[in-house]
């Protein structure tokens, strides 16, 4: 018996239906999880501006409105580091901002009784 192998995810060559099907779902996915819901939260220490969605309470989506070192000092400072330097997965600052919004009813939580 030989071990699994490696498969290529179907092209659906010659199903002009199926990939219509697929483009559809792939744009209604990607309204779904990338562009629905974001709301602006603004950085209370820094003033850098984000896109956030709270799917839950654990769960936070942030999409950045500029290339983070340009606008963060925490991104900033891990940037100028230099070569080999960790970038940070988040800021503080920010997610305390995010958090603070959430307190304030600034940010919808899409299910409050998701974990």
């Amino acid at each position: 018996m030989s071990g699994p192998s490696w498969a290529k995810a179907p092209d659906f060559a010659g199903q002009p239906g199926r990939i219509d099907a697929v483009r559809a779902q792939t744009a209604v996915d990607k309204q779904n999880y990338l562009d629905s819901g974001m709301q602006p939260v603004q950085c209370r220490t820094c003033a850098t501006n984000v896109l956030v969605r709270k799917n839950s309470f654990k769960h936070t989506s942030v999409q950045w409105t500029a290339e983070p070192e340009r606008t963060c000092p925490v991104f900033r400072d891990a940037a100028a580091q230099g070569n080999g330097a960790p970038r940070p997965d988040s800021c503080a600052q920010l997610q305390a901002s995010i958090n603070r919004a959430v307190v304030e009813g600034l940010i919808e939580v899409r299910d409050r009784d998701g974990s």
